[in-house]
């Protein structure tokens, strides 16, 4: 078993989890101004940076995702320079905004009539914030010409709404696959997972086995070990002294744990509320996990300080974790075990590889949408590779990608020799609809939704499966704004 080296702050962890995702409530009334002197300097700047003559004005929201963080902001403002630089028709302003703020300031100005043209970048949860804010690019798209080839078409599809059309273009992705402690799996004497998605596990013994979620399990209970160095199969092991974790879920909800069994969604085309059979199969599996074999973190164990208090796979005591590509490149730099990277298990013959993906929207609102287009343009194209070294993510672009890993392998990871190979491949896989995806009266539906897994992993006894039968009802009264949600947090 591994001791833990080094320590993360959680705090800085979570703050990158909320970038990468866009996650954040929907406040619904504007936030109280009080500091007088910001607010004239605000009015100040906003009249020094009016456009002259026939220059377009196009104003840039940034706060939703990453971006807000100070430390981001002077590359952010000399990619604005660089773009007005480059021509005279165009004036775009910069406009950032606290990511814990940013719901409460652009919703007073979609309200009023006062909205940014460009938001982002921005995840599916965040835009989803905004039902109905946001403009249909497929026009522009076609009017300008624009070649969508340098994006694999099931990105471009990805961000189709029905019944609202392109709502984003792909910019910067964070697919989701396994993270795995090489230290651990050598102690363990097991083989290491498979390199890629077309290739099985090879047990100890040679015997070849699909990768699925059945040889997850079975790795996670040989993985977990307590402090006595029995692991999960021993009849001797003690689940109140455990010191090491064979599996975890990292840093996700209810919908995105079940994701692993495949994409699915709680409200259907019609507005219901509805819980997918292959999600309820997911719970119950989780529920082994954690109760039955005691190999995912369960009751005080996902706070635990052996286990980075919440920051799992970097404490150095958990064997494979599913985390995106965002945690690789904002929270592994501390962890001294040797790691690699694996593609994520396949569940009911299906391989679902859940993405996060974030991407600049026009809105509606906006007076100029072929001006905004451009900008989207140049964001999306010439400044995507400085962005995204910025917010941290893989491009979208094919053509952008080679250099993208070439750079983390000559800086960040050098020596490491990591299989990126899996990354690009956990693209095709990914969950269409998104886990993230927008759901009616969304805070309150988020809130209910997870009572299930807060409970789930606390409670030895939850009947799960009449819990999610209650949640159907209880979503639906939600949806329909006639009640709330009655399960037992």
């Amino acid at each position: 078993m591994r001791k833990t080296r080094h320590w993360l702050p959680l705090g800085l962890a979570l703050g990158l989890l909320l970038a990468a995702c866009g996650a954040g409530t929907t406040p619904t009334e504007e936030p109280d101004i009080t500091d007088d002197t910001d607010a004239a300097a605000s009015e100040e700047e906003e009249e020094e940076s009016a456009p002259s003559g026939d220059t377009t004005r196009i104003r840039w929201f940034v706060g939703l995702g990453a971006g807000s963080d100070v430390d981001t902001i002077p590359a952010q403002e000399e990619i604005v320079e660089r773009f007005n630089a480059s021509q005279d028709e165009i004036e775009l302003v910069l406009e950032i905004v606290d990511n814990d703020a940013a719901y409460g300031v652009l919703n007073p100005q979609l309200a009023a009539g006062d909205a940014p043209d460009i938001v982002g970048p921005v995840g599916i949860r965040g835009r989803d914030g905004f039902p109905g804010a946001w403009l249909d690019l497929e026009p522009l798209v076609e009017s300008s010409g624009y070649d969508l080839s340098v994006f694999d078409p099931e990105l471009v599809e990805f961000y189709e709404v029905e019944g609202e059309g392109l709502l984003g273009l792909p910019f910067g992705v964070f697919p989701q696959f396994m993270f795995y402690n090489l230290d651990l799996f050598d102690e363990a004497g097991l083989n290491y997972p498979p390199d890629a998605y077309d290739e099985p596990y090879v047990m100890p013994d040679g015997t070849e086995v699909d990768w699925d979620v059945d040889t997850l399990r079975e790795l996670a209970q040989l993985l977990t070990v307590d402090g006595n160095g029995n692991d999960a199969t021993s009849s001797d092991f003690d689940r109140n002294d455990i010191v090491q974790f064979g599996f975890g879920n990292q840093w996700t909800d209810m919908r995105g744990l079940a994701t692993l069994f495949g994409p699915g969604a709680l409200v259907d085309a019609d507005g219901n509320a509805t819980m997918p059979d292959h999600w309820r199969e997911a719970m119950s599996w989780y529920q082994d996990l954690a109760w039955e074999d005691g190999t995912y973190p369960f009751a005080d164990y996902g706070g635990a300080d052996f286990l980075d208090a919440g920051n799992w796979f970097n404490s150095g005591n958990m064997a494979l974790s599913a985390v995106h590509l965002w945690y690789a490149t904002c929270c592994t730099g501390e962890l001294e075990d040797a790691w690699n990277l694996a593609p994520m298990p396949s569940a009911l013959g299906q391989t679902t590889a859940k993405l996060h993906a974030d991407t600049f929207t026009i809105t509606r609102a906006t007076d100029h949408p072929d001006e905004a287009f451009t900008v989207l343009q140049y964001l999306i194209g010439e400044a995507a590779s400085d962005l995204l070294k910025i917010y941290g993510g893989m491009p979208a672009r094919s053509d952008l990608q080679g250099s993208f890993f070439d750079e983390l392998d000559e800086g960040q990871f050098a020596g490491m020799g990591l299989n990126w190979d899996v990354v690009e491949a956990s693209l095709a896989f990914n969950d269409n609809p998104n886990h993230e995806a927008g759901l009616p009266n969304s805070q309150e539906s988020q809130d209910c939704y997870n009572r299930v897994t807060n409970r789930l992993f606390v409670d030895p006894d939850y009947d799960v499966d009449a819990a999610l039968d209650q949640l159907v009802g209880d979503l639906q009264n939600i949806y329909d704004g006639t009640g709330a949600c009655t399960l037992v947090e």
